[in-house]
């Protein structure tokens, strides 16, 4: 006669199933803006204007996408999709703004291109950080399963 096997139905772990690790993803934030500000210091070396101002707004935008990266892993779904389109729109916003200014067509073009490059540096590199940082839990619901009978002699298995 054959013994049935009873197994519990796996639950669903409690609490969240990722975490993020705040050393690396600031630690990186804080290396991107290092890099921000670099290329804003080459633009600034090879347009020649807005040399102090200009750079530290750029450290400054690489913070603010690590800390608005921080929200969205802790409180959205998908927070690297919502990142990437926030990162690009305010990279295009960024870029349009100079021809909005009174400065030679030169400085405009000049300033958009370094524009340009920032987004792309700062959206990259906080999204690379950000996937490092981030830990997912692994499902520890109490299931075991249940090691399989042995046979018997008789249990008509030969």
């Amino acid at each position: 006669m054959a013994t049935p096997m009873y197994r519990e139905p796996p639950t669903e772990p409690s609490g969240p199933t990722r975490w993020v690790e705040p050393g690396p993803l600031w630690a990186g934030g804080v290396a991107t803006a290092v890099v921000a500000a670099l290329i804003a210091l080459a633009g600034v070396l090879i347009t020649r204007w807005l040399f102090g101002m200009y750079v530290l707004s750029a450290a400054g935008a690489a913070l603010v996408a690590t800390a608005l990266m921080h929200l969205l892993l802790l409180t959205t779904p998908r927070p690297q999709v919502f990142f990437g389109w926030i990162i690009v729109l305010a990279t295009l916003v960024a870029v349009v703004f100079p021809f909005s200014t009174t400065a030679p067509l030169e400085q405009k073009l000049a300033t958009a291109a370094v524009n340009l490059v920032l987004g792309i540096a700062i959206g990259t590199l906080t999204m690379q950080v950000a996937a490092r940082a981030v830990r997912r839990r692994r499902a520890s619901s109490g299931y075991q399963p249940n090691p399989p009978q042995s046979r018997t002699p008789g249990d008509q298995y030969r």
